[in-house]
């Protein structure tokens, strides 16, 4: 009888659990066939990810090399400019000395002439105090001509300096 009992009821866990035996097989197939497509597809899609991603850094090189190229041009150009700069600031330093000598030529030239004067010198025992004497003039006419001198370079400064000839 128990062994009747034992039978009855391994019959009756076998026919509970076939519905679950069933479910368990047709899900070991649908795993089957997705690990099957995985394979299959899985792969190219890699080699794709692995191909765009070379694409990107090519691109991010192009686009560095782009970047330092058109530094460059930008660091050529403010050269450029500097430079241009430095021209013009010599040229207008050439034009102003030609202005202000021309100038100071065209004084030098239009001043009236002093006459010169003859200087009567003692013979060489009989200099003394009469000497000293006669040279004073002559020293303060070398003082009036180097002061219209420095007035003359007091001018060319003033030009160079942008000062024109309302502020002489």
């Amino acid at each position: 009888m128990s062994l009747l009992l034992v039978a009855a009821s391994l019959t009756a866990v076998l026919v509970a659990a076939m519905p679950a035996l069933r479910e368990l097989a047709r899900a070991s197939r649908s795993a089957e066939k997705f690990f099957d497509t995985l394979s299959r597809e899985l792969p190219p899609t890699l080699d794709a990810i692995r191909m765009t991603s070379l694409e990107i850094t090519d691109l991010t090189d192009d686009v560095s090399e782009g970047v330092k190229s058109a530094g460059q041009v930008v660091k050529q150009v403010d050269e450029s400019l500097d430079n241009a700069k430095k021209q013009a600031q010599n040229v207008q330093i050439g034009t102003l000395s030609l202005v202000v000598g021309m100038k100071t030529a065209w004084k030098t030239f239009t001043r009236p002439k002093l006459p010169r004067r003859k200087i009567d010198r003692l013979p060489l025992p009989q200099k003394g105090t009469s000497a000293l004497r006669e040279r004073e003039p002559l020293r303060q006419e070398n003082l009036r001509e180097a002061h219209r001198t420095n007035e003359n370079y007091n001018d060319a400064a003033r030009w160079e300096n942008g000062f024109g000839d309302e502020d002489l």
